[in-house]
């Protein structure tokens, strides 16, 4: 991002990976992301093991926070922030901290299925509160009844293990807000809107990731008082910090970047139907690597709630917004994908975060 001034630099041409990222589908990277979001807490949950929930929720968080900090280097931008962008990353970065640690907390005690079905009630209540429609109501009906379902049994069984459930996705639900700020304002704290091609340190549309990999940075600092002595075990095991440092990459690291690629191309109708697959992937991958066989009670809650993400809908983008986007693209040009859908961070530890947020900007929130 240049700096402020007349000693604007021309932002650097695309090279040879922008042009390889630009020829794939779009659905490419959706689905990249969707089997990593939860490959890798599979993952994690085969390495509690050797190690405890907060210290491989530690060596995930510490290892994206390092990749972040040499590809990207995100602390560059924390001085050009404004101050309310600042409040903004660090509590982004705190939102993180806490969000990894319920959340492995949480699949310690419960399914893989069951920890990610309840994430996705967050997304749903979200946008009935963004977007007061009976489509979105009823979407909520549908998710709360899923997660009735999934809960009923457990309840008894895991109490603590729903409390950390719950408290992740309302940790989601933090996320998805300010996930959303980050992703429609600039780190000057203008509307991204207007800023359409600008593009990173890469050469590509990821400005978003560079603010998410400094706050990833910031959650390190929060997370490591907590989860530093519980991650010690892997520091005499080359093979377990290996592992920890392989769920740090395969669950921050791979599908945050898909998902950029995939907001800025996909149509937002598109992205928000395509998320109702995330639940049923985490029942597939929860299957597969970790040997989790659902009931048929675990069958008809996901069933539920994967009714509830596909029906519910987004506000659509603000006339101001395309007003910006027209005037930047010049009158009768074709706007870009990310006119519709504005990249920014986007995964949470077991999902990514929906376009819901975006629908309550236009309502005067966010």
């Amino acid at each position: 991002m240049p700096a402020a001034g007349n000693n604007q630099r021309p932002a650097a041409a695309p090279g040879a990976v922008a042009h390889i990222v630009n020829r794939l589908p779009p659905t490419s990277f959706f689905l990249t992301s969707a089997v990593f979001h939860y490959l890798g807490p599979s993952l994690a949950a085969l390495l509690f093991v050797h190690v405890a929930p907060l210290g491989v929720a530690w060596l995930r968080i510490a290892s994206a926070a390092v990749v972040f900090a040499l590809w990207r280097r995100p602390w560059r931008i924390f001085t050009r922030a404004s101050r309310g962008q600042r409040l903004v990353l660090i509590g982004l970065g705190l939102d993180l901290a806490a969000m990894n640690a319920v959340f492995y907390l949480a699949i310690a005690r419960l399914p893989l299925a069951t920890v990610g079905a309840i994430e996705f009630l967050g997304t749903v209540m979200l946008a009935a509160v963004g977007v007061r429609t009976r489509r979105n109501v009823l979407a909520l009906v549908l998710a709360v009844a899923g997660v009735a379902v999934l809960t009923s049994v457990q309840l008894t069984a895991q109490p603590l293990g729903l409390a950390f459930a719950f408290a992740n996705c309302a940790g989601f639900m933090i996320y998805i807000l300010l996930g959303h700020r980050i992703a429609n304002r600039t780190v000057s704290g203008g509307d991204s809107a207007g800023s359409v091609g600008s593009v990173g340190s890469a050469g590509l549309p990821l400005s978003g990731i560079d603010q998410l990999g400094l706050s990833m940075l910031i959650a390190a600092v929060v997370a490591t008082p907590v989860g530093i002595l519980p991650a010690a075990a892997a520091f005499s095991h080359p093979a377990w910090l290996a592992w920890g440092i392989g769920v740090g990459v395969t669950s921050s690291v791979i599908p945050y970047v898909t998902e950029q690629l995939a907001m800025a191309r996909l149509p937002r109708a598109t992205f928000s139907l395509m998320l109702a697959l995330l639940p049923a992937a985490a029942t597939v991958i929860g299957l597969i690597v970790l040997g989790q066989v659902p009931t048929a009670r675990d069958l008809a809650g996901i069933g539920l709630v994967i009714l509830g993400v596909a029906l519910h809908r987004d506000a659509p983008a603000s006339a101001g917004a395309a007003a910006k986007l027209e005037s930047a693209s010049g009158p009768g040009a074709s706007p870009p994908a990310s006119a519709s859908m504005p990249t920014g961070p986007v995964t949470c530890p077991g999902g990514p975060v929906t376009a819901a947020a975006r629908g309550r900007r236009s309502r005067g929130s966010g």
